[in-house]
């Protein structure tokens, strides 16, 4: 008996030692990476727009768009698993500025634009499921100028390019980061009285999005 009594607390604590090793290993085995068996990606995302200058005016004034609050989603096939093709649906809106030599920005009226296009993104996996991505692509930007009674609608082609990283939140879900910029030309026509010579912008976007896979 005092044999059993000697050997009996180191076995116990072997015994509780190999259980809590065994349940921890479901746990340890379980990385949070996304599944490579989906093949769509649908990822809502919101952030702030910064618009070039639209166009410039006579005695060095010029017509932008303040920095606005941008909405869109995105949906991306997979060609492979580190290639995609995606598509962009985006709108802004926020206040129309005239900017004055010495005197800086006057609110005029106000400005909204949709932004679409399609890019091909290409996505670098790292080991711990974090994924830098780059897009390269073309679209279009329709934008309205609204100023008292006088409004103006125009639609011009842009050359897209982008990047970011991908945040894995689980096997079918993840947080996505991203910066965008849209280069276009806006032929803006007149804005009130003021006839504009149209300027090719850089319009840049940044925000963060949710990344569901299907």
């Amino acid at each position: 008996m005092s044999h059993f009594s000697m050997k009996s607390p180191a076995a116990a604590r072997l015994a509780l030692a190999a259980a809590l090793a065994l349940a921890a290993a479901p746990l340890g085995a379980q990385r949070v990476t996304p599944s490579a068996s989906s093949l769509l990606e649908v990822t809502p995302y919101a952030g702030l727009m910064h618009f070039g200058e639209i166009a410039d005016g006579p005695l060095g004034t010029s017509v932008r768009s303040k920095v606005a609050p941008l909405g869109g989603a995105q949906i991306g096939i997979k060609l492979s698993p580190n290639v995609a093709l995606v598509g962009n649906v985006a709108y802004s809106r926020g206040d129309l500025e005239l900017g004055l030599p010495l005197i800086g920005g006057v609110d005029v009226g106000s400005s909204s634009s949709w932004l679409y296009d399609g890019a091909l993104e290409l996505r670098l996996p790292t080991p711990g499921g974090f994924a830098p991505f780059v897009q390269v692509g073309g679209g279009a930007m329709t934008t309205k100028l609204s100023s008292g009674p006088v409004a103006t609608t125009n639609t011009n082609p842009a050359f897209v390019a982008g990047g970011g990283v991908d945040v894995p939140l689980g096997h079918t879900l993840g947080l996505r980061l991203y910066v965008r910029d849209h280069v276009a030309r806006h032929d803006a026509g007149s804005v009130g009285d003021l006839a504009m010579k149209a300027d090719v912008a850089h319009n840049v976007s940044g925000g963060f999005g949710l990344r569901l896979s299907f």
